[in-house]
């Protein structure tokens, strides 16, 4: 099972993955601010009490009616729109700091397989020491 994972994870490119992490960042800090602007207008709105008229009593009271349903059906989409897109900002950057983290940790792992490779190196030559002396 792990099998399967580690071949999925190595055959993503993680250097274009860490390149474009800023400008997905960017682009969803850009979305949030684009939503939140506009919809800064009708956020306060609350919706009010929506009941159906019968169908043959008052016409102009039941187009009110529903274009007041419609509304507070829109500005509860909007809040909704504003809540996920608020969201998409919150996980990109949580996204770019992930992708930072695992490229100090790739950086690390880099420097300690060297420092490994060289300390196999330095063992060999010892072994290869003591045993030429004995």
């Amino acid at each position: 099972m792990a099998t399967g994972w580690w071949s999925v994870l190595k055959t993503v490119p993680w250097s274009e993955v860490i390149n474009a992490a800023p400008q997905v960042a960017t682009g969803a800090r850009r979305l949030w601010d684009t939503v939140a602007r506009k919809s800064g207008n009708t956020a306060g709105m609350a919706p009010g009490p929506v009941m159906d008229a019968e169908p043959g009593e008052d016409l102009f009271g039941t187009l009110v009616l529903r274009v007041e349903k419609n509304e507070s059906t829109v500005a509860d989409l909007r809040n909704q729109m504003l809540q996920a897109s608020e969201i998409i900002a919150n996980l990109a950057d949580q996204n770019a700091q992930l992708i930072a983290k695992m490229e100090l940790a790739r950086s690390r792992l880099l420097w300690l397989g060297v420092a490994v490779g060289v300390s196999g190196v330095f063992s060999l030559v010892a072994l290869a020491l003591v045993i030429g002396r004995t």
